[in-house]
């Protein structure tokens, strides 16, 4: 269903300037009642590494001129909020213009108040947002007695693509509206291999 919102594909194609675009993942994000702490600042992509350090850092520009940051948008991040989100409850604080910032990204004790307070809130439920995931941003304290939930999905631009994990089952992808199966080309499991799900639980 979250693959076929037609205002959010209208605003991926004139992002991307073209609906050739594809899903990366599908996945989220979750904030538990009494997680007083900030999450640090940091950015969900980088330049390139070798694959000991991560297989997750495609662009390489041998010369060192340019950055992953000196390029168009090459992937989004779509959050669907399926609660209000409030000064409350951990919002996600975002940074703005920080997508082409060659600076280094604060820790918590150098970020000054400002970036704290910039929080994306009050947001009703049912509210969606959009990222250039390379802009900095972090998760706030939720000091509500509810869980702030954050599910998405994920996509790379028709040029840039870095290594995707299956996440779903050929016999579901099937099951998708032609222009789902599209999105989700290259995530979809081999006919013959069984899906490999599981959660991660990591620390902020």
């Amino acid at each position: 269903m979250l693959l076929d919102i037609p205002p959010v594909l209208r605003l991926l194609d004139a992002i991307f300037e073209s609906p050739h675009y594809s899903l990366r993942a599908g996945s989220g994000d979750f904030c538990l009642p009494g997680a007083v702490k900030y999450q640090p600042l940091h950015s969900d992509i980088r330049d390139w590494a070798d694959d000991k350090t991560s297989p997750f850092s495609a662009f390489h520009d041998p010369r060192g001129q340019l950055s992953i940051r000196d390029l168009p948008c090459p992937y989004v991040c779509v959050n669907f909020l399926p609660q209000d989100v409030t000064s409350l409850n951990g919002p996600t604080r975002q940074i703005p213009g920080t997508q082409h910032s060659r600076e280094p990204i604060p820790s918590l004790q150098e970020e000054p108040e400002w970036m704290r307070l910039s929080t994306v809130c009050p947001a009703p439920a049912g509210s969606i947002m959009l990222r250039d995931v390379r802009a900095w941003h972090g998760g706030t304290p939720n000091i509500s007695d509810a869980t702030r939930s954050i599910p998405n999905l994920e996509f790379y631009a028709p040029w840039f693509r870095e290594p995707i994990v299956p996440g779903i089952s050929y016999s579901d992808y099937k099951k998708l509206p032609e222009r789902s199966q599209q999105l989700a080309r290259f995530c979809c499991a081999d006919s013959s291999e069984e899906l490999i799900t599981g959660t991660t639980l990591r620390a902020p």
